[in-house]
């Protein structure tokens, strides 16, 4: 393995616990996701979130223990975390795969409750949306199933700037399950000129055991 995939990796793997705590020590106030870049004083963190006053605290407390914990748990130099408001929560892919986490908790049916959250994604505007949800569903193999509505690009280019993901875990008592909500927000304009309107509103489905969607990256 070259140095290059092992540092890619290791970023990818450190971004994954980060996100993971930052999920857990945030889920009251409706983390909505982080971004970081390099700044030439730190590393800036923007985390998203349905009620930013819980990230910030009452004097900025919250967010300055927080601070003192990203440091001394993920090494962070210097975090400087500023913290954005959500203002459509249903075009937040990390949002609406903790709703549908939510309602399976409530012992909604997974297929609903994707449904139910593919609906409310394209009502706000959504151009395409994905969801596909991971584990024991129906037998004790595990498996996936994925349900796609409008228009969402694989790769490229679009894919890279505009396509919006997020994988939920969620333990139930069959066991772990993966929830990702892939969306792909309104306003975006593609070079190849691609008719929108004309692509299927029909929610497309697909199914298959776990680890092909584990070999065929999600």
């Amino acid at each position: 393995m070259s140095a290059i995939r092992k540092h890619f990796i290791k970023q990818y793997m450190d971004m994954f616990k980060l996100d993971e705590f930052l999920m857990e020590q945030l889920k009251d106030a409706g983390y909505g996701g982080a971004e970081i870049s390099k700044t030439p004083l730190g590393v800036r963190i923007t985390i998203y979130a349905l009620r930013p006053g819980l990230v910030i605290g009452r004097g900025g407390e919250i967010i300055k223990a927080l601070s003192k914990e990203l440091q001394d748990k993920f090494n962070i130099y210097n975090p400087q975390i500023a913290v954005t408001d959500i203002p459509v929560p249903e075009l937040n892919p990390f949002i609406m795969a903790s709703r549908i986490a939510l309602a399976m908790q409530k012992g909604i049916h997974f297929r609903r409750a994707a449904f139910w959250a593919l609906e409310r994604i394209m009502k706000a505007g959504a151009l395409g949306a994905e969801v596909k949800i991971s584990g024991k569903l129906t037998s004790e193999r595990s498996r996936f199933e994925k349900y796609k509505v409008g228009y969402l690009p694989k790769s490229g280019d679009p894919a890279m700037k505009y396509v919006k993901s997020a994988v939920y875990p969620l333990l139930l008592k069959p066991g772990l399950f993966g929830i990702k909500v892939t969306i792909l927000p309104p306003g975006v304009e593609f070079p190849d000129k691609i008719s929108l309107k004309e692509s299927t509103q029909k929610v497309e489905f697909e199914e298959g055991a776990e680890e092909e969607a584990e070999e065929g990256g999600g």
